[in-house]
């Protein structure tokens, strides 16, 4: 993965973009107009570091802020024109990267790393439920004592 990221980090650093706003580009392209909440429960950092990394993103011009139409409070981030587009490129250099890489497999290396991937993204999964329905359950009894 060194390689990989080596790669992408040598393209950025002309353009004065960090990895972690590299993450953050790429999540907003995805998911575009999140709170900042969402945001950065997205690329694991404390709101206020991903608010301070939006505001570099706004200052170049890669991402806006809006307020939250429903609560005043919530402030929504979303890319700019520039920014989807810079994003696009960075996720389209990413998907060849992957690709030539996949290249160099043998066909039955790829079978096992599609195979591999897909375990992975299911105990990721069935792992992600298990923590969410931990979560719900102690909130309730939290409501409960509480309550």
């Amino acid at each position: 993965m060194h390689y990989l990221e080596a790669e992408e980090i040598r393209e950025l650093t002309g353009l004065g973009i960090t990895p972690g706003q590299t993450n953050a580009l790429l999540i907003l392209y995805l998911h575009d107009d999140l709170t900042m909440g969402e945001l950065s429960a997205e690329i694991y950092l404390a709101e206020s570091a991903a608010t301070r990394l939006v505001d570099r993103l706004v200052k170049m011009n890669l991402a806006k802020r809006k307020g939250d139409d429903k609560d005043r409070r919530v402030v929504r981030v979303f890319l700019s024109s520039y920014g989807r587009q810079l994003a696009g490129l960075v996720f389209e250099r990413r998907s060849q990267r992957f690709h030539n890489l996949a290249n160099h497999l043998s066909p039955e290396e790829r079978d096992m790393l599609v195979h591999s991937v897909k375990a992975v993204l299911r105990v990721f999964e069935e792992l992600e439920a298990e923590t969410t329905m931990k979560t719900k359950l102690q909130e309730e009894e939290t409501q409960k004592r509480l309550g």
